[in-house]
């Protein structure tokens, strides 16, 4: 299923936290990957893409020497080559960042290719290089061995795990300062409705705390009262 311009816009302008609890409604409670972070401060945007996977195993030292990489088929080459532009690449690497999921040569090869984002819950080498680039990047903490030491690129989009989450090909990952999270893809359309809305109530809600006002009766909305000055408030600033 692809995702519309108009979802992805929406879901640029809303926040994982948002986005967690309006899965949380659904009954999802582990689309957050976890223990994973940005490698540069994320911009007013929030990444958005959908998935594109890679998965490793354990290496196996007859199967890993630097020679694999000469295969142009080689998983973890291959990844690079044929992720789709606009799509995040995300990497089940058994949450073992003591080997690199990838380094900053592979990072800006898929920045170049217009891949809206890169994820692992390994580590990234070269990490300080990856995070000047640009390309939204999260991972669990910077590595310099490379990734044959401990890892073996076996697989392309399948599901995999990812910090705990079940990430399938397709899915919708969103990242923003508080990490990244998954939406299945069936739900993307209107889970992006539905946190637009929720940003516009919190803002509004933010909007009274900071002036002073309790949260009782407004957040959550059990006030009709707030509803007519939430009401209010969007038509005068065009939410």
């Amino acid at each position: 299923m692809a995702l519309s311009d108009e979802t992805r816009a929406k879901l640029r302008r809303v926040s994982t936290a948002t986005l967690a609890t309006a899965l949380f409604k659904r009954g999802f409670r582990q689309q957050m990957i976890q223990d994973v972070r940005p490698l540069h401060p994320p911009g007013e945007e929030s990444m958005v893409g959908e998935a594109f996977t890679l998965r490793y195993i354990p290496a196996r030292e007859d199967l890993n020497t630097l020679e694999v990489f000469k295969d142009p088929e080689h998983p973890q080459r291959k990844a690079v080559e044929t992720c789709p532009p606009g799509h995040v690449l995300v990497m089940d690497s058994r949450k073992d960042a003591r080997a690199a999921s990838a380094g900053g040569i592979l990072v800006s090869r898929l920045l170049a290719r217009g891949v809206a984002g890169v994820v692992t819950d390994g580590g990234f080498r070269d990490s300080v290089e990856i995070g000047a680039l640009g390309i939204p990047t999260y991972h669990h903490r910077p590595s310099a061995p490379t990734n044959l030491t401990l890892n073996h690129a076996i697989a392309l989009n399948e599901p995999i795990a990812c910090g705990d989450a079940p990430v399938f090909p397709g899915d919708v990952l969103v990242g923003d300062g508080d990490g990244v999270i998954v939406i299945p893809a069936h739900l993307a359309e209107v889970i992006a409705a539905e946190a637009t809305e929720m940003t516009a109530y919190e803002d509004f809600v933010t909007e009274r705390v900071r002036d002073g006002h309790s949260i009782r009766g407004l957040y959550p909305a059990t006030d009709a009262r707030n509803l007519e000055l939430f009401d209010a408030w969007r038509k005068e600033r065009g939410r």
